[in-house]
Protein backbone atom coordinates (compact mmCIF):
# COMPACT_ATOMS: atom_id res chain seq x y z
CA UNK A 1 0.00 0.00 0.00
CA UNK A 2 1.22 3.44 -1.35
CA UNK A 3 2.14 5.31 2.02
CA UNK A 4 2.18 2.17 4.80
CA UNK A 5 4.74 3.62 6.75
CA UNK A 6 3.31 6.56 6.87
CA UNK A 7 0.29 4.75 8.69
CA UNK A 8 2.41 2.40 10.62
CA UNK A 9 4.06 5.45 11.75
CA UNK A 10 1.19 7.01 12.87
CA UNK A 11 -0.69 4.32 14.61
CA UNK A 12 1.95 1.33 15.63
CA UNK A 13 1.42 0.48 19.49
CA UNK A 14 -1.03 2.93 20.16
CA UNK A 15 -4.11 2.64 22.27
CA UNK A 16 -7.47 3.23 20.10
CA UNK A 17 -10.77 3.64 20.53
CA UNK A 18 -13.39 2.75 17.52
CA UNK A 19 -16.05 4.65 18.39
CA UNK A 20 -18.81 3.63 16.67
CA UNK A 21 -19.04 0.29 14.67
CA UNK A 22 -21.12 0.91 11.62
CA UNK A 23 -19.92 0.82 8.11
CA UNK A 24 -17.02 2.92 8.76
CA UNK A 25 -16.38 1.55 12.08
CA UNK A 26 -15.72 -1.84 10.66
CA UNK A 27 -13.70 -0.08 8.09
CA UNK A 28 -11.29 1.14 10.30
CA UNK A 29 -10.70 -2.33 12.31
CA UNK A 30 -10.15 -3.93 8.97
CA UNK A 31 -7.48 -1.83 8.03
CA UNK A 32 -6.08 -1.71 11.54
CA UNK A 33 -6.03 -5.94 11.41
CA UNK A 34 -4.45 -5.73 8.20
CA UNK A 35 -1.89 -3.01 8.33
CA UNK A 36 -1.36 -2.24 11.90
CA UNK A 37 -1.75 -5.55 13.89
CA UNK A 38 0.39 -3.65 16.46
CA UNK A 39 -2.44 -1.17 17.66
CA UNK A 40 -4.12 -1.73 20.73
CA UNK A 41 -8.00 -1.69 19.13
CA UNK A 42 -11.20 -1.82 21.72
CA UNK A 43 -14.54 -1.11 19.72
CA UNK A 44 -17.21 0.54 21.32
CA UNK A 45 -20.58 0.42 19.02
CA UNK A 46 -22.97 2.90 21.06
CA UNK A 47 -23.06 5.20 23.22
CA UNK A 48 -23.14 3.36 26.25
CA UNK A 49 -20.38 1.62 25.04
CA UNK A 50 -18.42 4.18 24.39
CA UNK A 51 -18.66 6.21 27.79
CA UNK A 52 -17.96 2.76 29.48
CA UNK A 53 -14.96 2.05 28.03
CA UNK A 54 -13.87 5.85 28.72
CA UNK A 55 -14.78 5.64 32.04
CA UNK A 56 -12.62 2.36 32.10
CA UNK A 57 -9.62 4.32 30.74
CA UNK A 58 -9.89 6.98 33.32
CA UNK A 59 -10.70 5.07 36.10
CA UNK A 60 -7.52 2.48 35.07
CA UNK A 61 -5.37 5.91 34.00
CA UNK A 62 -4.69 4.17 30.98
CA UNK A 63 -6.08 7.17 28.50
CA UNK A 64 -6.78 6.19 24.51
CA UNK A 65 -3.79 7.88 22.23
CA UNK A 66 -6.62 8.07 19.73
CA UNK A 67 -10.38 7.79 19.68
CA UNK A 68 -11.37 6.79 15.94
CA UNK A 69 -14.76 8.73 15.70
CA UNK A 70 -17.56 7.21 12.97
CA UNK A 71 -18.72 10.59 11.75
CA UNK A 72 -23.15 9.82 12.92
CA UNK A 73 -21.48 10.05 16.83
CA UNK A 74 -21.79 13.88 18.11
CA UNK A 75 -18.26 15.09 19.02
CA UNK A 76 -20.33 16.92 21.83
CA UNK A 77 -20.84 13.61 23.87
CA UNK A 78 -17.19 13.16 23.99
CA UNK A 79 -17.49 16.92 26.48
CA UNK A 80 -16.04 16.28 29.78
CA UNK A 81 -15.17 12.77 29.24
CA UNK A 82 -11.67 12.25 27.30
CA UNK A 83 -9.21 14.93 25.98
CA UNK A 84 -10.76 15.82 23.04
CA UNK A 85 -7.22 16.15 21.31
CA UNK A 86 -7.69 12.46 21.06
CA UNK A 87 -10.37 12.75 18.87
CA UNK A 88 -9.64 12.14 15.28
CA UNK A 89 -11.55 10.30 12.37
CA UNK A 90 -11.14 8.21 8.87
CA UNK A 91 -10.76 11.72 7.44
CA UNK A 92 -8.78 12.77 9.52
CA UNK A 93 -6.07 10.70 8.80
CA UNK A 94 -6.93 10.41 5.36
CA UNK A 95 -6.29 13.88 4.39
CA UNK A 96 -3.15 13.79 6.48
CA UNK A 97 -1.75 10.90 4.26
CA UNK A 98 -3.25 11.85 0.76
CA UNK A 99 -4.83 15.60 1.19
CA UNK A 100 -2.76 16.38 -1.20
CA UNK A 101 -4.14 14.20 -4.02
CA UNK A 102 -7.92 15.25 -2.96
CA UNK A 103 -10.85 17.16 -4.48
CA UNK A 104 -13.49 17.32 -2.09
CA UNK A 105 -16.98 18.78 -2.00
CA UNK A 106 -19.07 20.02 1.26
CA UNK A 107 -22.16 21.80 1.68
CA UNK A 108 -25.28 21.63 3.02
CA UNK A 109 -27.01 20.54 -0.18
CA UNK A 110 -25.63 19.23 -3.37
CA UNK A 111 -22.59 17.42 -2.37
CA UNK A 112 -23.50 13.92 -3.44
CA UNK A 113 -24.44 15.12 -7.08
CA UNK A 114 -21.21 17.60 -7.34
CA UNK A 115 -19.11 14.88 -6.18
CA UNK A 116 -20.14 11.86 -8.29
CA UNK A 117 -19.74 14.22 -11.33
CA UNK A 118 -16.61 16.27 -10.58
CA UNK A 119 -15.33 11.81 -10.32
CA UNK A 120 -17.27 11.03 -13.67
CA UNK A 121 -15.66 14.10 -15.71
CA UNK A 122 -12.25 13.41 -14.72
CA UNK A 123 -12.38 9.07 -15.13
CA UNK A 124 -13.89 9.98 -18.57
CA UNK A 125 -11.02 12.33 -18.58
CA UNK A 126 -8.39 10.03 -17.99
CA UNK A 127 -9.19 6.91 -18.54
CA UNK A 128 -6.67 4.07 -18.30
CA UNK A 129 -4.04 7.27 -17.59
CA UNK A 130 -4.45 8.06 -14.27
CA UNK A 131 -6.21 6.30 -11.45
CA UNK A 132 -9.97 8.29 -10.26
CA UNK A 133 -10.87 7.32 -6.84
CA UNK A 134 -14.35 8.23 -5.41
CA UNK A 135 -14.85 7.83 -1.79
CA UNK A 136 -16.28 9.92 1.43
CA UNK A 137 -19.83 10.35 2.84
CA UNK A 138 -21.93 8.83 -0.17
CA UNK A 139 -21.44 5.82 1.53
CA UNK A 140 -17.73 4.48 0.24
CA UNK A 141 -15.13 4.66 3.34
CA UNK A 142 -11.94 6.85 2.52
CA UNK A 143 -10.29 3.35 4.47
CA UNK A 144 -11.58 1.40 1.97
CA UNK A 145 -9.65 3.12 -1.06
CA UNK A 146 -6.24 3.26 0.77
CA UNK A 147 -4.94 -0.13 -0.69
CA UNK A 148 -5.91 1.20 -4.67
CA UNK A 149 -3.75 4.77 -4.01
CA UNK A 150 -0.74 5.16 -5.83
CA UNK A 151 1.31 8.14 -6.21
CA UNK A 152 -0.22 9.03 -9.16
CA UNK A 153 -4.32 8.72 -7.97
CA UNK A 154 -6.84 11.38 -7.83
CA UNK A 155 -9.18 11.18 -4.91
CA UNK A 156 -12.48 12.76 -5.34
CA UNK A 157 -14.52 13.20 -1.98
CA UNK A 158 -17.54 14.20 -0.38
CA UNK A 159 -17.19 15.02 3.41
CA UNK A 160 -20.24 15.74 5.89
CA UNK A 161 -19.85 18.24 8.54
CA UNK A 162 -19.36 15.46 10.97
CA UNK A 163 -16.60 14.04 9.10
CA UNK A 164 -14.42 17.75 8.55
CA UNK A 165 -15.15 18.70 12.37
CA UNK A 166 -11.91 17.20 13.31
CA UNK A 167 -9.29 17.31 10.85
CA UNK A 168 -5.73 19.12 10.72
CA UNK A 169 -5.29 18.98 6.90
CA UNK A 170 -7.59 19.81 4.51
CA UNK A 171 -7.66 18.63 0.48
CA UNK A 172 -5.47 20.04 -1.78
CA UNK A 173 -8.91 21.44 -4.33
CA UNK A 174 -11.82 22.21 -1.78
CA UNK A 175 -15.40 23.34 -2.84
CA UNK A 176 -17.58 24.45 -0.18
CA UNK A 177 -21.55 24.61 -1.88
CA UNK A 178 -23.49 26.56 0.86
CA UNK A 179 -24.49 26.98 4.25
CA UNK A 180 -28.47 26.62 5.77
CA UNK A 181 -29.36 25.27 9.11
CA UNK A 182 -28.73 20.88 9.62
CA UNK A 183 -28.01 18.70 12.07
CA UNK A 184 -28.56 21.02 14.41
CA UNK A 185 -29.18 17.85 16.48
CA UNK A 186 -25.39 17.48 16.76
CA UNK A 187 -24.00 20.62 17.46
CA UNK A 188 -24.35 23.03 20.63
CA UNK A 189 -25.78 26.00 17.45
CA UNK A 190 -25.44 26.70 13.98
CA UNK A 191 -22.19 28.65 13.95
CA UNK A 192 -20.44 25.13 15.29
CA UNK A 193 -22.05 23.19 12.83
CA UNK A 194 -20.90 26.54 10.57
CA UNK A 195 -17.76 26.05 11.25
CA UNK A 196 -17.06 22.03 11.56
CA UNK A 197 -17.76 22.83 7.10
CA UNK A 198 -15.28 25.87 7.27
CA UNK A 199 -12.44 23.15 8.67
CA UNK A 200 -12.80 22.68 4.61
CA UNK A 201 -10.56 25.91 4.10
CA UNK A 202 -8.89 26.30 7.44
CA UNK A 203 -6.79 23.28 7.44
CA UNK A 204 -5.92 23.76 4.01
CA UNK A 205 -2.26 24.51 2.84
CA UNK A 206 -0.33 27.24 0.86
CA UNK A 207 -0.62 25.79 -2.26
CA UNK A 208 -4.27 24.47 -2.05
CA UNK A 209 -7.50 26.10 -3.18
CA UNK A 210 -10.76 26.17 -2.09
CA UNK A 211 -14.02 27.61 -4.12
CA UNK A 212 -16.93 28.34 -2.23
CA UNK A 213 -20.63 30.19 -3.34
CA UNK A 214 -20.95 33.60 -2.52
CA UNK A 215 -25.09 33.64 -3.20
CA UNK A 216 -25.15 31.80 0.25
CA UNK A 217 -24.47 34.52 2.41
CA UNK A 218 -24.04 32.65 5.25
CA UNK A 219 -21.25 31.26 3.56
CA UNK A 220 -19.90 34.46 2.36
CA UNK A 221 -20.02 36.42 5.60
CA UNK A 222 -18.41 33.22 7.28
CA UNK A 223 -15.42 33.12 4.08
CA UNK A 224 -15.11 36.74 4.51
CA UNK A 225 -14.52 36.56 7.95
CA UNK A 226 -12.48 33.81 8.64
CA UNK A 227 -9.93 35.12 5.29
CA UNK A 228 -7.16 36.43 7.77
CA UNK A 229 -7.10 33.00 8.77
CA UNK A 230 -7.10 30.90 5.47
CA UNK A 231 -3.55 30.34 3.77
CA UNK A 232 -5.08 28.87 0.85
CA UNK A 233 -5.75 30.76 -2.57
CA UNK A 234 -9.78 31.52 -2.34
CA UNK A 235 -11.96 31.51 -5.20
CA UNK A 236 -15.61 32.88 -4.84
CA UNK A 237 -17.92 31.93 -7.22
CA UNK A 238 -21.35 33.27 -7.71
CA UNK A 239 -24.77 31.98 -10.06
CA UNK A 240 -24.02 35.38 -11.87
CA UNK A 241 -20.60 33.90 -12.87
CA UNK A 242 -22.14 30.43 -14.04
CA UNK A 243 -25.01 32.12 -16.14
CA UNK A 244 -22.22 34.56 -17.96
CA UNK A 245 -20.11 30.99 -18.61
CA UNK A 246 -19.74 28.31 -21.49
CA UNK A 247 -21.21 26.05 -18.65
CA UNK A 248 -24.58 27.58 -19.01
CA UNK A 249 -24.90 26.61 -22.80
CA UNK A 250 -23.63 22.78 -22.01
CA UNK A 251 -25.26 19.95 -22.77
CA UNK A 252 -26.80 18.45 -18.82
CA UNK A 253 -29.44 16.53 -17.70
CA UNK A 254 -29.18 18.56 -14.29
CA UNK A 255 -32.11 21.01 -13.73
CA UNK A 256 -32.09 23.93 -11.94
CA UNK A 257 -30.06 27.31 -11.14
CA UNK A 258 -28.56 25.56 -8.08
CA UNK A 259 -27.24 22.77 -10.25
CA UNK A 260 -26.25 25.34 -12.73
CA UNK A 261 -23.97 26.85 -9.83
CA UNK A 262 -22.67 23.58 -9.18
CA UNK A 263 -21.43 22.37 -12.69
CA UNK A 264 -19.87 25.96 -12.38
CA UNK A 265 -17.68 25.16 -9.86
CA UNK A 266 -16.88 22.25 -11.00
CA UNK A 267 -15.51 23.31 -14.26
CA UNK A 268 -13.14 26.05 -12.20
CA UNK A 269 -12.53 22.78 -10.10
CA UNK A 270 -11.61 20.18 -12.97
CA UNK A 271 -9.57 23.27 -14.88
CA UNK A 272 -6.46 22.71 -12.19
CA UNK A 273 -6.01 19.41 -12.79
CA UNK A 274 -5.88 20.07 -16.60
CA UNK A 275 -9.32 19.08 -17.82
CA UNK A 276 -10.41 21.30 -21.11
CA UNK A 277 -13.41 22.87 -21.90
CA UNK A 278 -14.34 20.12 -24.52
CA UNK A 279 -13.74 17.22 -22.10
CA UNK A 280 -15.39 18.64 -19.74
CA UNK A 281 -18.56 19.48 -21.96
CA UNK A 282 -18.37 15.78 -22.80
CA UNK A 283 -18.43 14.38 -19.12
CA UNK A 284 -21.66 16.36 -18.11
CA UNK A 285 -23.44 15.43 -21.44
CA UNK A 286 -23.39 12.13 -20.44
CA UNK A 287 -23.75 12.38 -16.28
CA UNK A 288 -27.04 11.11 -15.53
CA UNK A 289 -27.61 12.53 -12.20
CA UNK A 290 -27.99 10.24 -8.47
CA UNK A 291 -31.36 8.97 -7.57
CA UNK A 292 -33.65 10.86 -5.01
CA UNK A 293 -32.48 14.30 -6.81
CA UNK A 294 -34.68 15.50 -8.47
CA UNK A 295 -35.61 12.06 -9.68
CA UNK A 296 -38.28 11.78 -12.58
CA UNK A 297 -40.12 9.01 -11.21
CA UNK A 298 -42.62 8.40 -14.28
CA UNK A 299 -46.11 9.65 -15.79
CA UNK A 300 -49.20 7.97 -14.43
CA UNK A 301 -52.86 9.25 -15.94
CA UNK A 302 -51.16 12.17 -16.91
CA UNK A 303 -49.53 12.92 -13.95
CA UNK A 304 -45.07 13.14 -13.52
CA UNK A 305 -44.21 12.41 -10.13
CA UNK A 306 -40.62 13.31 -9.07
CA UNK A 307 -38.62 12.26 -6.18
CA UNK A 308 -36.90 14.67 -4.43
CA UNK A 309 -36.29 12.87 -1.09
CA UNK A 310 -33.53 13.75 -0.69
CA UNK A 311 -34.33 17.79 0.10
CA UNK A 312 -33.97 17.98 3.57
CA UNK A 313 -33.93 21.66 4.34
CA UNK A 314 -36.52 24.34 3.46
CA UNK A 315 -33.68 26.15 0.83
CA UNK A 316 -33.61 22.82 -1.20
CA UNK A 317 -37.11 22.11 -1.38
CA UNK A 318 -37.41 25.98 -3.03
CA UNK A 319 -34.95 25.09 -5.42
CA UNK A 320 -36.19 21.74 -6.74
CA UNK A 321 -39.99 23.79 -7.45
CA UNK A 322 -38.29 26.47 -9.03
CA UNK A 323 -35.91 23.92 -10.80
CA UNK A 324 -39.13 22.01 -12.10
CA UNK A 325 -41.44 25.16 -12.47
CA UNK A 326 -44.59 22.83 -13.17
CA UNK A 327 -45.69 21.69 -9.10
CA UNK A 328 -49.41 21.18 -8.88
CA UNK A 329 -49.13 18.74 -5.86
CA UNK A 330 -46.05 19.07 -2.84
CA UNK A 331 -45.52 16.38 -0.34
CA UNK A 332 -43.50 17.99 2.85
CA UNK A 333 -42.63 17.03 6.42
CA UNK A 334 -40.87 13.86 8.15
CA UNK A 335 -38.90 14.55 11.36
CA UNK A 336 -38.90 17.82 13.08
CA UNK A 337 -35.30 18.95 13.77
CA UNK A 338 -36.67 22.54 14.49
CA UNK A 339 -35.86 24.15 11.45
CA UNK A 340 -37.42 27.48 10.84
CA UNK A 341 -39.79 26.87 7.92
CA UNK A 342 -40.70 30.71 7.19
CA UNK A 343 -38.93 30.58 4.68
CA UNK A 344 -40.51 28.47 2.68
CA UNK A 345 -44.03 29.59 3.82
CA UNK A 346 -43.29 32.99 2.40
CA UNK A 347 -42.02 31.40 -0.62
CA UNK A 348 -45.22 28.99 -1.21
CA UNK A 349 -47.57 32.23 -0.96
CA UNK A 350 -45.28 34.60 -3.06
CA UNK A 351 -47.61 34.75 -6.52
CA UNK A 352 -44.00 35.31 -8.58
CA UNK A 353 -42.92 32.28 -7.44
CA UNK A 354 -43.60 29.30 -9.01
CA UNK A 355 -44.05 27.90 -5.61
CA UNK A 356 -47.46 29.54 -5.78
CA UNK A 357 -49.10 27.61 -8.33
CA UNK A 358 -48.80 24.43 -5.77
CA UNK A 359 -52.27 23.94 -5.18
CA UNK A 360 -52.29 20.54 -3.36
CA UNK A 361 -49.87 20.17 -0.13
CA UNK A 362 -49.26 16.99 1.77
CA UNK A 363 -48.26 17.52 5.33
CA UNK A 364 -45.80 14.50 6.96
CA UNK A 365 -44.88 13.92 10.52
CA UNK A 366 -44.50 16.36 13.09
CA UNK A 367 -42.26 18.57 10.99
CA UNK A 368 -45.16 18.76 8.39
CA UNK A 369 -47.94 18.69 11.20
CA UNK A 370 -46.32 22.38 12.26
CA UNK A 371 -45.64 23.77 8.70
CA UNK A 372 -49.50 22.88 8.96
CA UNK A 373 -50.33 24.86 11.95
CA UNK A 374 -47.94 27.96 11.57
CA UNK A 375 -49.13 28.15 7.76
CA UNK A 376 -52.76 28.05 9.14
CA UNK A 377 -53.48 32.42 9.49
CA UNK A 378 -51.52 32.63 6.00
CA UNK A 379 -54.79 33.77 4.25
CA UNK A 380 -52.73 31.98 0.53
CA UNK A 381 -51.10 28.89 2.32
CA UNK A 382 -54.68 28.17 4.06
CA UNK A 383 -57.20 27.61 1.41
CA UNK A 384 -55.04 24.88 -0.78
CA UNK A 385 -55.94 21.69 -0.51
CA UNK A 386 -54.24 20.06 2.14
CA UNK A 387 -53.86 16.17 3.38
CA UNK A 388 -52.12 15.66 6.97
CA UNK A 389 -51.04 12.19 6.83
CA UNK A 390 -48.25 9.75 7.30
CA UNK A 391 -48.86 6.94 5.32
CA UNK A 392 -47.72 6.93 1.87
CA UNK A 393 -50.15 3.85 0.81
CA UNK A 394 -52.50 6.98 1.59
CA UNK A 395 -50.60 9.67 0.23
CA UNK A 396 -49.35 8.63 -3.03
CA UNK A 397 -52.95 7.89 -4.47
CA UNK A 398 -54.61 10.91 -2.91
CA UNK A 399 -51.86 13.14 -4.93
CA UNK A 400 -52.76 11.03 -8.28
CA UNK A 401 -56.60 11.92 -7.46
CA UNK A 402 -55.97 15.93 -6.88
CA UNK A 403 -53.11 16.43 -9.16
CA UNK A 404 -54.54 18.11 -12.97
CA UNK A 405 -53.34 16.25 -15.24
CA UNK A 406 -50.12 17.75 -17.38
CA UNK A 407 -48.41 19.00 -14.12
CA UNK A 408 -46.38 17.63 -11.54
CA UNK A 409 -46.33 16.20 -8.09
CA UNK A 410 -43.23 16.57 -6.04
CA UNK A 411 -41.82 14.99 -2.54
CA UNK A 412 -39.10 17.49 -1.54
CA UNK A 413 -39.81 16.90 2.17
CA UNK A 414 -37.89 19.60 3.44
CA UNK A 415 -37.60 17.54 6.81
CA UNK A 416 -35.07 14.74 7.70
CA UNK A 417 -37.20 10.78 7.54
CA UNK A 418 -35.72 9.13 10.16
CA UNK A 419 -39.30 9.47 11.81
CA UNK A 420 -40.65 6.80 9.81
CA UNK A 421 -37.86 5.76 7.25
CA UNK A 422 -34.26 4.36 7.85
CA UNK A 423 -32.68 7.20 5.13
CA UNK A 424 -33.69 9.44 2.73
CA UNK A 425 -33.36 6.80 -0.13
CA UNK A 426 -35.91 4.11 2.19
CA UNK A 427 -38.53 6.98 1.71
CA UNK A 428 -37.90 7.99 -1.80
CA UNK A 429 -37.77 4.49 -2.49
CA UNK A 430 -41.07 3.79 -0.61
CA UNK A 431 -42.42 6.54 -2.67
CA UNK A 432 -41.02 5.23 -6.25
CA UNK A 433 -42.32 1.84 -5.41
CA UNK A 434 -45.85 2.84 -4.88
CA UNK A 435 -46.11 5.36 -8.15
CA UNK A 436 -45.26 2.30 -9.78
CA UNK A 437 -47.88 -0.32 -8.18
CA UNK A 438 -50.17 2.75 -9.68
CA UNK A 439 -48.91 2.47 -13.23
Amino acid sequence: MYKQQQLIDLLSGRRILIAGYGREGRSSRSLLQRFVPSAEVTIASNDEEIFACLEKAERDNTPFDFILKSPGIPSMKFEGRCNLDTITSQTDIFLQLFGSQTIAVTGTKGKSTTTTLIWHILNNAFGHRRHVLLAGNMGIPLFDILPDIDSDTLIVAEFSCHQLENIHVGPHIGIILNLYQEHLDHYHNYLDYQMAKMQMMLCQQKNDHCFYCTDSQELDNLANKLRPNVVSTLHPYSLSDAKNSIVARMETSLRGDHNLSNIYAVWQATSLVGITKDIFAQGLATFKGLPHRLECVGNVAGVTFYNDSISTIPEATIAAVEAIGNVNTLILGGFDRGIDYSPLGSYLANPDKAGAKIRNIVYVGKAGRRMFSEWSNNPVLSVKNSLIEDDYNIIVPWCLHNTQQGTVCLLSPAAASYDAFTNFEHRGNTYKQLIHSLS
